[in-house]
């Protein structure tokens, strides 16, 4: 069975840096691609960014303005989010992401099929 955890939210004041993690877990589970996604309550799920396992390719969405940087950990299946400058527009719950096969665009939340619980941000003005 895969497990996905993610740490490291909270509350913040606007300018704050966050620094997300997430870790992966199962008997022989290998992620090919984590990602991070966040949900505000009456909206949909929405992609934040996508790294795969050697960190060459990643995605960013599309209206992302370079605040927010993801990265791969030494540790096999652990990525990092890196938000600076945070906005109380990012208030959401944060959601990592796992697959070891890719099947769907890995912006989109049907490529994963292992996902955490999620971590609430909570970014005050």
């Amino acid at each position: 069975q895969v497990q996905v955890q993610e740490s490291g939210g909270g509350l913040a004041q606007a300018g704050d840096s966050l620094r997300l993690s997430c870790a992966a877990s199962g008997p022989s589970f290998s992620a090919i691609y984590m990602a991070w996604f966040r949900q505000v309550p009456g909206k949909e799920r929405e992609f934040v960014s996508a790294i795969n396992d050697k960190g060459t390719d990643i995605f960013h969405r599309r209206s992302g303005d370079g605040r927010i940087t993801i990265s791969r950990g030494d540790t096999k299946n652990t990525v990092f989010l890196q938000m600076n400058r945070l906005k109380p527009e990012d208030t959401a719950i944060y959601y990592c992401a796992a697959t070891d096969v890719v099947r769907k665009p890995v912006t989109t939340a049907e490529a994963y099929a292992y996902w955490g619980q999620g971590t609430q941000v909570t970014v005050s003005s």
